[in-house]
């Protein structure tokens, strides 16, 4: 069994490679249970929580049993970890062999999550974004965000990349890291302003109160929502919702799990049938994408266990 750290996950995956393997994933399609979220209360400080993601080949769908694979992904997310310099996200990666069962790779689960959420977002930019957007703006200094700006730029013609978060010197220490690798990156300090100008949205927060304004929103926008992964999280307002048309990383997912989608749905300011589509509809060319240059798209996206086992595949297969 292969030990696989973050670095090494690094030295597998390219971003144009890994959304490309990504949309095939969503094309051909895989087994994936809607994922086990369970809290963890402490008995002092914030509830952790515990993620159980497990998906494995469709071999009915394949037609063969040669080759498969079942993987499974274990992630806490612990808030107060912040406080004390720890990454709020840990997990692992278990990929298997998908006949025997016998392990075949431990990857760093923080590492994999990185590449696949940002590649995930990618591929949805690249039916949802203009083919002309060049201003990014991420919203968020985590872990996640200069992942996010390099998968993006991977596939629109990026020349401006603005980092946001309520605490500035984050924001360029992010920014920082990304000049440092040849990317056009600077700290922005009025939120209000960006959102204004921004052709691409990239929200990756744990925010319970809307950052994203619709009402700010130019025509032509895209906004993907990556950060919020529970019904109480939310990053964007009902005005985004009203203003866009909206797309999902998996139906299943998006309107059990995720605030955005979850608080519209029961306020009735969004119907289920104005989901435009998921990831595999518009993989498999089901459903349309941006349909003008003047329409503002979202995408909201909580992780699909696919995901990690794609990542998780290739990865396996580019160091065994």
């Amino acid at each position: 069994m292969l030990t696989v750290s973050a670095a090494e996950v690094d030295r597998a995956l390219t971003f144009p490679g890994l959304v490309e393997t990504l949309r095939t994933a969503f094309r051909e399609g895989a087994m994936q249970p809607v994922r086990h979220h369970h809290g963890v209360e402490r008995p002092d400080g914030a509830a952790s929580t515990l993620l159980l993601m497990p998906a494995w080949t469709d071999f009915n769908a394949a037609g063969t049993s040669a080759g498969g694979h079942i993987g499974v992904k274990i992630v806490t997310v612990s808030p107060d970890n912040n406080a004390i310099g720890k990454p709020a996200v840990m997990g692992l990666y278990l990929l298997l062999d998908g006949v025997t069962g016998e392990p075949q790779a431990l990857i760093d689960g923080q590492r994999l999550t990185q590449w696949r959420t940002a590649c995930a977002s990618a591929l949805a930019a690249s039916y949802l974004a203009r083919k002309d957007a060049s201003r990014l703006l991420v919203i968020g200094a985590g872990a996640l965000s200069p992942f996010l700006a390099k998968a993006h730029s991977a596939v629109r013609p990026i020349t401006s990349i603005r980092i946001w978060n309520r605490t500035a010197a984050n924001a360029e220490k992010v920014a920082a890291t990304l000049r440092a690798e040849g990317l056009p990156a600077i700290a922005a300090g009025d939120l209000d302003a960006e959102l204004a100008e921004a052709d691409i949205v990239a929200s990756a927060t744990i925010s319970n109160t809307p950052l994203v304004k619709g009402a700010l929103l130019k025509p032509g926008a895209h906004v993907d929502l990556v950060g919020g992964f529970t019904p109480t999280m939310r990053e964007s307002d009902d005005d985004a919702i009203k203003r866009a048309r909206v797309y999902v990383d998996t139906r299943a997912g998006a309107t059990k799990e995720a605030g955005d989608i979850v608080q519209p749905l029961a306020a009735g300011v969004l119907k289920p049938e104005a989901i435009v589509a998921d990831l595999h509809e518009l993989a498999r060319g089901e459903k349309q994408g941006r349909q003008s240059d003047s329409e503002i798209t979202l995408f909201k996206s909580v992780g699909a266990a696919l995901e990690d086992l794609a990542a998780g595949i290739a990865v396996y297969k580019a160091l065994k």
